[in-house]
């Protein structure tokens, strides 16, 4: 995907579901460093796609959320369901970006490792 698509859904194409309709890109270290802190939740339909984001912090948030780390190919390396305040969460070997979205999306989805996801143009 590149940098200019602002906006997008996401789909995880092995399980034919859909995880975001309006999902952010976040490529700055500004952005990418404060991610979702000072909100008070994710918007349903919403998300936060990380770039260059192999690990990543919930210092200072008000909610729990889904981590879903991928490699350079949109494959899912792993999967931190509902993640909690105050914790920290590493990709692992292959993670490049992190999709940051509503507690509960990926358990909803099915969506595991291994799984390919797909960033589209948002539909309408």
């Amino acid at each position: 995907m590149s940098d200019t698509l602002k906006v997008f859904t996401v789909r995880n194409t092995t399980r034919g579901t859909v995880l975001a309709t309006r999902a952010k890109l976040a490529s700055s270290l500004v952005d990418r460093f404060f991610g979702l802190m000072g909100r008070k939740r994710v918007a349903e339909g919403g998300g936060l796609l990380l770039r260059r984001s192999s690990s990543i912090h919930s210092f200072f948030m008000r909610f729990r959320f889904d981590a879903i780390f991928l490699d350079d190919r949109l494959r899912v390396v792993k999967v931190v369901p509902a993640m909690r305040a105050w914790r920290v969460a590493f990709g692992g070997r292959g993670a490049k970006d992190t999709l940051e979205l509503p507690a509960d999306v990926a358990a909803r989805t099915g969506t595991v490792a291994g799984d390919v996801l797909a960033l589209d143009e948002p539909a309408g």
